[in-house]
């Protein structure tokens, strides 16, 4: 594992090294929403369900991963009351607007839906009538606000709802170092009260982690959805490891980092795909950043796009500029 003298020892000296390296945070409209994304994807039983993403503005999540770009998104000020269920129908509108009636939507507000400095739960109640007629809702939440909250919110959704959680990665050492205060043992019990609750679990997974050699990589990022799978998660997205929010490039700077290339996502996915215990995505959120050929890149995110679809591994794309890497 490369040097981490770098990177500081305990909860607040980690909190500091994350936030003194940020630029400065854009303004944003609590009442407005950061976009909205409509997509297809594939469903547990094999059918392709339209599913609106809404990106949601509200309040900074309470930690401070090191890995995280996402707080460019949220505001200092707690939310408004009423901000959120605005937001969502504003969302929902837009969407089915450009592409009809949506089957799913997830409520993704950069941070944990059921921290109530983030999504007030006064709200609840109008957030669920925004999503009347919607057969499944997604929501975002660290392991250690899953309680009561969740049962209080799936009680009112329509439909069936999941929360999604980050597990990052199962590596012992890396783990602790991403600052999200959180442990695998931590981790698993959220996912067995959702089990036991009845609530969905998808799980994001990081590729291309630092701290860990690149030779090890792909190796991590599997045993990481093995964990997610043997939690009960029905769903895991892979996510490459971005730079660009300071502390990632200041680990970049001294070599505990390197921005993954997209042959890793690759192959992170084709192993994950190839274990047939459930669905697995691959990211596509600005993949153009791992990619180092411009001759092969659209074939490549193409591939791993059908994928998404078909859950099924395709033949890789030859390139006779990069080989592939």
């Amino acid at each position: 594992m490369p040097d981490a003298a770098i990177f500081p020892v305990g909860a607040a000296a980690r909190d500091r090294f994350v936030l003194d390296r940020r630029g400065a945070r854009p303004a944003h409209d609590p009442w407005r929403h950061q976009g909205v994304l409509v997509e297809e994807e594939r469903t547990a039983d094999g059918r392709r369900a339209r599913v609106a993403t809404a990106f949601l503005t509200g309040r900074e999540c309470p930690w401070r991963c090191t890995m995280c770009d996402l707080w460019r998104y949220t505001t200092v000020e707690d939310t408004p009351r009423g901000a959120i269920p605005s937001q969502v129908a504003a969302a929902r509108a837009e969407a089915e607007a450009d592409h009809g009636p949506i089957d799913g939507m997830k409520l993704y507000n950069a941070g944990s839906f059921f921290d109530p400095r983030a999504v007030p739960d006064a709200d609840y109640d109008a957030i669920v009538a925004a999503l009347a007629g919607i057969g499944q809702v997604v929501v975002e939440s660290h392991p250690a606000l899953v309680g009561p909250a969740v049962w209080a919110f799936r009680d009112r959704i329509p439909g069936t709802l999941e929360v999604a959680m980050g597990l990052e990665t199962v590596h012992p050492d890396v783990l602790p170092r991403l600052n999200k205060r959180m442990s695998v043992d931590l981790f698993r019990r959220a996912a067995h009260l959702l089990a036991d609750e009845g609530v969905g679990l998808r799980v994001f997974v990081l590729a291309g982690l630092p701290w860990v050699p690149a030779a090890e990589a792909r190796a991590w990022t599997l045993r990481s959805v093995q964990c997610a799978f043997d939690s009960g998660a029905s769903s895991v997205s892979i996510i490459p490891t971005r730079a660009g929010n300071g502390a990632m490039d200041e680990l970049a700077r001294t070599g505990a980092f390197e921005v993954p290339r997209l042959r890793l996502l690759e192959d992170c996915f084709e192993d994950a795909v190839s274990l047939g215990r459930g669905l697995v995505f691959a990211d596509l959120w600005d993949l153009d950043t791992f990619s180092r050929c411009g001759d092969c890149f659209a074939a490549r995110r193409e591939r791993l796009a059908s994928m998404n679809l078909s859950q099924s591994v395709a033949p890789p794309v030859g390139c006779p500029h990069c080989g592939g890497a």
